[in-house]
């Protein structure tokens, strides 16, 4: 992400994205070969910003590990400013361990041209430089050929109008970004989903795309935006819930009440979805139901939250559940408090709740105006 022309597009990313060009070092892994012993085989792609390019892959099945880095430059150990400034010919990118008996090298090449613009010869989207330019690195003969056969299909099938100028390299040594880049759409969701937003990178999707049965999709990301979110498996959900958070998210449980972790809390902080992250509740709109659950009078993000009916009880209910998540969260019920006489009765288990003092640091820093003292 060229963080200095970002910042141009608006004012809200130019709050969000500062500090991004943090110090720190890069180290080599991977390799030009695309095999190993145990049959996981690499791929490297580059496609303007990569934190948007990792979140795109780590989404699809048969994918083992997203890395962010840096190739194709003069420099070793090469560092996010200088790569950014176009200072050591590095190219933005990202390297994928896959297992082939799960997804083959055309998929991921297949999912590689419906996230970018294979037309921009100049960049990707907000981004501009030719540290941001669009490439397939091919580890072996085989990528190579696959590679080109693919962007050939591309060309002729007509999709775009203008000719497709992402470029079909060798691969080289691969520098692993700093840290703080890995997994930035985990780490920094609500920054991440501003800045995927006014790139400009999903709505040029969704218009390129937009007659196909499968749209390209976003990564689970909080908050609306452009496309569907992509939920991950059960195994993958098994792995990172407890029991009971998957319980009451994956198949409408509920939790006891009076023992459960935020019924009483009465911390400033806001409440997000345990699966996606996504905003969902503001300590400011939580009160004592008495009933022994989280209760709140609206949510923090409507769009946020999906309201169906519920027949399961042999009574009509308004079930709650997150929209990009698909989590199942709780009912809304007309028995609060004013002013909207509601009460969003939620499980703890299907939410994570960020204290006033680190949602800067987890990425929600928007949300600091809403517990301003002087309000």
């Amino acid at each position: 992400m060229n963080v200095r022309l970002a910042m141009s597009v608006a004012v809200i990313l130019t709050v969000l994205l500062s500090g991004c060009g943090q110090a720190g070092n890069s180290k080599e892994v991977g390799g030009a070969m695309s095999g190993s012993k145990d049959g996981v085989r690499l791929a490297t792609f580059a496609g303007g910003c990569f934190w948007c390019v990792e979140a795109d892959f780590e989404k699809i099945p048969g994918v083992i590990a997203v890395v962010s880095g840096y190739t194709g430059g003069r420099t070793d150990n090469p560092r996010y400013e200088d790569v950014s400034a176009g200072k050591t010919g590095h190219l933005e990118a990202v390297q994928i361990r896959f297992d082939p008996a799960k997804v083959s090298y055309t998929k991921l090449l297949d999912v590689f041209w419906r996230h970018i613009d294979p037309t921009d010869a100049g960049g990707q989207f907000v981004d501009r430089g030719s540290q941001y330019r669009s490439a397939v690195f091919y580890h072996d003969e085989e990528q190579r050929m696959q590679a080109e056969e693919s962007k050939a299909a591309l060309e002729k099938s007509g999709r775009f109008s203008r000719p497709l100028m992402t470029e079909i390299l060798p691969a080289g040594r691969f520098w692993e970004a700093e840290e703080y880049h890995q997994d930035y759409h985990r780490k920094s969701p609500l920054r991440y989903r501003l800045y995927r937003s006014g790139s400009g990178r999903d709505s040029f999707l969704e218009r390129s795309w937009r007659d196909e049965e499968k749209k390209p999709q976003c990564p689970i990301t909080p908050g609306a935006g452009s496309g569907a979110p992509s939920k991950p498996d059960a195994a993958a959900l098994r792995a990172r819930l407890t029991p009971l958070q998957y319980d009451v998210t994956q198949h409408e449980g509920t939790e006891p009440p009076f023992r459960n972790e935020y019924w009483d809390n009465k911390r400033e902080g806001i409440y997000v979805d345990i699966v996606s992250g996504e905003p969902l509740f503001s300590s400011l709109d939580k009160f004592d139901s008495g009933t022994g659950w989280p209760s709140f009078t609206k949510p923090l993000e409507k769009d946020n939250i999906v309201e169906k009916q519920d027949r399961r009880l042999l009574m009509t209910r308004t079930e709650v559940r997150s929209r990009r998540g698909d989590s199942h969260l709780g009912h809304v019920f007309p028995d609060g408090p004013r002013p909207t006489g509601l009460r969003y009765c939620m499980n703890s288990a299907a939410l994570r709740f960020i204290p006033k003092e680190d949602l800067e640091r987890e990425g929600y820093g928007a949300y600091l105006r809403l517990f301003n003292r002087d309000r």
